[in-house]
């Protein structure tokens, strides 16, 4: 049973990756060969089907910190544990992207690499947060505290995502307005940006959930190797 289940793992694992290769290869030829050449802004604004579904991509991996974090605090378990940690990496490397894919924009259309708008730094924020989620694992003095305390981490920081989101409606920004969700205004994007910036998206999420599969695999291992371990050093003893 166990190398069915194994078996089964690694069949989906190759299958989302040859699923993701071909999207994010088919992704980037209607970026750069597809899409029309912003008349203003020029060839730098086609980093917006880029950086946008990466910016979904980091507020979805926090929710799945968030809803892992509480069924965590419910459940007690190993998996919940295990998903919301990996969200949590896998979600840092996406709003990390998502900062140094703005200053690129920011830097030709604003005239700075930073400025200290509410979206970038209700962002920044963001990433400190999980950063420090991370940072608690790694420091806690027991695995079982880390845990614990990162899941209160996990939850709160929870907040601070559509604050993000918002950040543009609630005070004066000079960032663009949402293009995606509730903010998202009728005919803001051409037809063809629409529909190139939905393929973006769909192909962002197959590579989202097979990181996060291959980050959850890998954790797997890691506690399995912790416990044979724990386990030879009370029989040693």
């Amino acid at each position: 049973m166990l190398d069915f289940n194994s078996a089964k793992r690694s069949l989906l694992s190759y299958v989302l990756a040859g699923l993701a290769i071909l999207l994010m290869t088919f992704n980037l030829l209607l970026i750069f060969i597809v899409a029309p050449t912003d008349a203003v802004l020029g060839d730098i604004q086609r980093i917006f089907y880029i950086h946008v579904p990466i910016a979904v991509m980091s507020f979805l991996a926090f929710f799945v910190v968030c809803i892992g974090s509480i069924m965590y605090l419910i459940r007690r378990t190993s998996y919940w544990d295990r998903l919301a940690n990996s969200a949590a990496e896998v979600g840092v490397v996406f709003v990390t992207i998502t900062l140094l894919t703005g200053v690129v924009w920011a830097r030709p259309v604003w005239g700075v690499w930073w400025t200290w708008e509410p979206r970038l730094t209700t962002t920044l924020i963001l990433w400190l947060i999980y950063v420090a989620y991370l940072m608690v694992r790694s420091y806690a003095p027991s695995r079982a505290q880390g845990s614990l305390y990162a899941a209160a981490i996990g939850i709160v920081g929870f907040v601070d995502v559509p604050i993000v989101y918002y950040s543009v409606q609630w005070w004066r920004s000079i960032h663009p307005a949402a293009v995606v969700g509730p903010l998202a205004e009728s005919g803001s994007l051409e037809p063809i940006m629409r529909n190139i910036l939905l393929v973006s998206l769909v192909a962002f999420v197959v590579v989202f959930v097979w990181l996060l599969q291959q980050k959850m695999a890998i954790q797997k291992g890691n506690d399995l190797l912790i416990s044979i371990n724990h386990i030879r050093h009370r029989t040693r003893v």
